[in-house]
């Protein structure tokens, strides 16, 4: 079964997959990278401000010959002004 390495890159950095996985086809490649950006993204929405972030973020994919597939994804946070806060219920 072939090894796949799953790379990551955003504007902070590259983070190279060392490791890799062993996986049967391109759709299990690609449902891999898509819970690998997920999880980026999440962690990127969770660590954030509350306004004004912007991110890209991306999964490179390659095996043992070269690149296979990248996944990418942007986040955007933007904050409403505050509603005024009612106390009663």
């Amino acid at each position: 079964m072939p090894r796949y390495y799953f790379d990551l890159h955003d504007e902070l950095g590259t983070a190279i997959d060392e490791e890799g996985l062993e996986l049967s086809s391109m759709r299990a490649v690609q449902g891999e990278a898509a819970k690998s950006v997920g999880d980026m993204a999440r962690d990127a929405i969770i660590s954030a401000p509350a306004t004004g972030v912007r991110r890209r973020m991306a999964i490179e994919v390659r095996d043992a010959s070269g690149p296979v597939m990248q996944v990418t994804c942007s986040v955007a946070i933007e904050t409403f002004d505050a509603r005024p806060q009612s106390h009663h219920h």
